[in-house]
């Protein structure tokens, strides 16, 4: 925004202080020349000072008042030219001292403005208003920080899936190319597997686009009923894998996108089921209401993890300890969709492995009144 010049700051401040100090100076002047008990000029001063000359042994001594008076007046305009130009040059330095940490403010400012968000203010020192703002900057300069490093992280890491799948495509179009009597029917039915793999790649990333803008409208859901739908539409599979799904819960009213919640809902169950045991396998899905908060639990079995993995897991493109060729893989965005939809609801994620093996997913939304006509 382009705005006029102006005085700055630190003038503004240093004509402040020489003014004040000017006007107390000119007050106290003021406050000893109409001193007095009948408003008589220095009066208070002066009552002992005859309105003549007094004579002595040695001549006469100037003894009327308005000789004095004519004599205290230069005295005066001197005192006042001493405070105005104290006030200025005191005023300068003081009001320097008490911007320079602005100063440093202004200097991370422009530096983030360019792009390097690496740098801190760091003023030390007790807290105070100055202080206070650089630290809040720090803090929202390290969270820009952070959320760059992820974006470009995550920029990376589509680009490479995405280019895999289209790599491979490529090659098996160069190889039936060269191969005139290779069976068309094989080819097919891998390209079709290749393309599935992308669309649903490419759903994922605007679907966790959507959700971090939260362009979605909210209205009230019961999450007991989308765990339900969930599990019912997973159910197959986990029958395919000989897996047993447990479902139980409350009513558990939110404010949120149906569709959204579903996703996540899905996504979990989805996840228990893949990262589980060969056979014999175990979920559960579990919702309660709190006071503030429903959540939803889903848990399975599973082999041991390290705490150190589960703290990657939501990180997007990941996929546990190695990657997973199965048809039911997934893409390695199933948790960060997942968290990105419970942020986008004022929700929370936490993922911890469970003792006996496997993982324990809780995700806490803010509850809402109950459904009418539950």
């Amino acid at each position: 925004m382009d705005r006029a010049p102006g005085f700055s700051v630190r003038l503004k401040l240093t004509l402040s202080y020489a003014g004040f100090l000017m006007l107390a100076g000119a007050l106290m002047l003021s406050a000893a020349w109409l001193a007095g008990q009948d408003r008589q000029p220095f009066e208070f001063l002066l009552r002992y000072v005859p309105d003549s000359a007094i004579s002595t042994t040695g001549g006469l001594v100037p003894g009327n008042r308005s000789f004095l008076l004519r004599a205290f007046a230069p005295g005066a305009a001197i005192v006042l030219a001493f405070l105005l130009v104290f006030g200025l040059l005191g005023g300068w330095i003081l009001a320097g001292r008490m911007l320079a940490p602005l100063s440093r403010i202004t200097d991370a400012t422009r530096m983030a403005g360019n792009g390097s968000l690496s740098h801190r203010i760091g003023l030390h020192g007790r807290r105070d208003e100055f202080r206070e703002l650089a630290d809040a900057f720090d803090t929202m300069l390290a969270r820009l920080e952070a959320q760059v490093a992820e974006q470009k992280r995550f920029a990376a890491n589509a680009s490479h899936e995405l280019r895999t799948p289209l790599a491979i495509t490529q090659t098996l179009l160069d190889v039936a190319r060269n191969d005139l009597n290779r069976d068309t029917g094989e080819l097919v039915d891998r390209l079709r597997s290749i393309n599935s793999r992308a669309i649903d790649l490419t759903e994922a990333l605007l679907l966790l686009s959507r959700a971090d803008r939260r362009s979605f409208t909210r209205e009230p859901v019961d999450l007991s009923l989308i765990a339900e739908e969930a599990t019912e539409t997973l159910l197959p599979l986990a029958e395919k894998r000989g897996l047993t799904i447990e479902t139980c819960g409350d009513m558990t009213p939110t404010i949120g996108s149906n569709a959204l919640l579903l996703q996540m809902t899905t996504n979990l169950v989805h996840n228990a089921i893949v990262h589980n045991l060969a056979e014999g396998g175990t979920v559960w899905v579990t919702t309660s209401v709190h006071p503030k908060t429903v959540v939803l639990t889903v848990e399975n079995t599973g082999e041991k993890l390290a705490p150190q993995l589960v703290s990657t897991l939501v990180e997007p493109f990941q996929r546990g300890t190695e990657r997973i060729s199965t048809d039911h893989a997934g893409i390695g965005l199933g948790l960060a969709i997942v968290k990105s939809i419970a942020q986008a609801h004022d929700g929370t994620l936490t993922l911890a492995p469970r003792a006996s093996g496997g993982l324990c997913v809780t995700v806490q939304l803010p509850t809402a009144p109950p459904l009418a006509g539950r």
